[in-house]
């Protein structure tokens, strides 16, 4: 296996990048299924950015912390 092939590691941009995306895919299937139908990814982008990423930001630097 090469790596280009390894998972990205939690922490570097890239796997920052990967795991919000995948925050947005969860919101989006889950707002998808309340309304019935597709909203779309960039309705999800957007609501997920302005009404979550903040908070989900902020939990996340907590666990990167080093215990002390």
């Amino acid at each position: 296996m090469t790596s280009s092939h390894l998972p990205a590691q939690p922490g570097t941009p890239y796997g920052e990048f990967l795991a919000e995306q995948e925050e947005i895919q969860r919101l989006k299937w889950l707002v998808s299924e309340q309304e019935g139908h597709d909203i779309g990814f960039e309705f999800a982008l957007n609501e997920w950015a302005r009404n979550h990423r903040a908070e989900w930001r902020r939990m996340r630097n907590k666990l990167k912390r080093p215990a002390a």
